[in-house]
């Protein structure tokens, strides 16, 4: 049950979420065990963000979330942000320097009105 928020402060016209979400899809593949087929995609835009105290540059914070029963490799992790930042970067005209990525797993996700 992967799911990737996207949040920023420009707007995210829906051509960029497109390609975002298809970019996004390919790279949770990193994770073991996850694909497309069961990823969410959100994405809230034209939020003030401010980083190091300044607004008056574009922001991002992507947040990366996975169900696991058990720890997601540190290296996947790795792949996962150096894929997802550069597209990021490249759809919405984002200094990289200013996108944050949080990855976490958990084991406790819930689905179809029950947990897993």
């Amino acid at each position: 049950m992967p799911v990737i928020k996207t949040t920023t402060s420009v707007v995210i016209p829906e051509e960029a979420r497109v390609e975002l979400k298809t970019a996004f899809g390919q790279a949770i593949s990193a994770i073991p065990g996850k694909s497309e087929g069961w990823l969410m995609c959100v994405f809230t835009d034209e939020t003030p963000i401010y980083f190091a105290g300044d607004d008056s540059q574009p922001s991002a914070l992507i947040e990366v979330g996975v169900f696991a029963r058990s720890e997601v490799p540190a290296d996947a992790w790795t792949a996962l942000v150096e894929t997802i930042t550069p597209a990021v970067a490249e759809v919405l005209g984002i200094d990289p320097a200013r996108i944050y990525v949080s990855c976490s797993s958990t084991p406790n996700f819930g689905w179809n009105g029950t947990t897993f």
